[in-house]
């Protein structure tokens, strides 16, 4: 079987064009929020020499460096551990750009553009730190979460989270389905 014949047909050109300039106008909508709120809050309010900041209650800013995954997973502190890890990052983030041409929902574009400039965000952070900045800390009221996040992770969240948000039927959609 011919590796073409596994590749579905691309949507309508108009769609493919509409989609993938959604999912690259996302992309660069959360890296830039992204690495404004890195740069102001590790750098310019110097999280990473003070180490701690409490805003109120429920939301602090508190330095953690994660070099690994999602919550320190697959953890690679060595100079082989952070290639593999940006390799990977990188062919996430291409894979879901990418995904954005086989899209029929502008939503799911919207979703794999977001979530891509989550990933995008915290690969320039390997970049630049040799690790992801996460500050962003949800404890108190004797709770102590030992975790923190970042506005990419949040950005990777909420674009998965809109892949799997449902279609909305049309009325006439909605009329025209048996009961």
């Amino acid at each position: 079987m011919p590796v073409m014949a596994l590749i579905p047909a691309l949507p309508p050109r108009q769609t493919v064009t509409a989609n993938v300039t959604r999912a690259l106008l996302a992309l660069a909508i959360i890296v830039a929020v992204d690495q404004l709120t890195k740069w102001l809050v590790v750098e310019q309010m110097n999280l990473k020499q003070i180490g701690a900041i409490d805003f109120i209650p429920f939301l602090n800013f508190r330095m953690a460096w994660n070099t690994g995954v999602n919550f320190g997973l697959l953890s690679a502190d060595d100079a082989i551990g952070r290639a593999l890890l940006i390799l990977f990052t990188g062919g996430i983030s291409a894979a879901l750009i990418i995904g954005a041409l086989w899209a029929k929902r502008p939503l799911t574009a919207l979703g794999l553009g977001v979530a891509a400039g989550g990933a995008i965000g915290n690969l320039i952070d390997r970049f630049t730190y040799g690790a992801v900045a996460d500050f962003i800390n949800m404890s108190g009221f004797g709770i102590r979460n030992p975790w923190s996040f970042n506005v990419a992770d949040i950005a990777i969240f909420i674009g998965f989270g809109l892949l799997l948000w449902p279609e909305r039927k049309t009325k006439a959609a909605a009329d025209s389905s048996p009961v």
